[in-house]
């Protein structure tokens, strides 16, 4: 696969993401933050809880489910930006790492798993 399929997949991944997780009772706040080289998929919030979710997408699972390709440093990454994201909007009291994962599977509907709450 090419780069450009592959940013095409997550940008798309993350677009439906996005989506299930408003209709999942979640507010999105922020899409794509960035603190300098660190970025946070998604940040919402549930239930005065901030949520940073990571997305990971693929079009098969020929080599393992999305959330397998998700290492160390990828989450050491999330939680640096985190904390710089929390000490912008220090009301923040409550957050929670998770993981939504994509499927896009050829001719099927998308399928959808949340991860929540991810120790690291």
């Amino acid at each position: 696969m090419s780069m450009q399929h592959n940013q095409e997949t997550g940008n798309k991944g993350e677009e439906l993401a996005a989506n299930f997780l408003q209709q999942s009772g979640y507010t999105v706040l922020e899409r794509n933050w960035r603190y300098k080289h660190w970025e946070v998929d998604i940040i919402c919030s549930k239930a005065n809880r901030l949520h940073f979710i990571e997305v990971k997408t693929r079009t098969s699972n020929r080599f393992g489910n999305p959330e397998e390709s998700i290492g160390r440093e990828k989450m050491n990454n999330l939680k640096n930006a985190a904390e710089e994201y929390q000490y912008l909007h220090p009301t923040w009291k409550y957050v929670q790492f998770d993981i939504v994962s994509v499927l896009l599977m050829y001719r099927q509907p998308p399928t959808f798993y949340l991860i929540e709450d991810v120790y690291f």
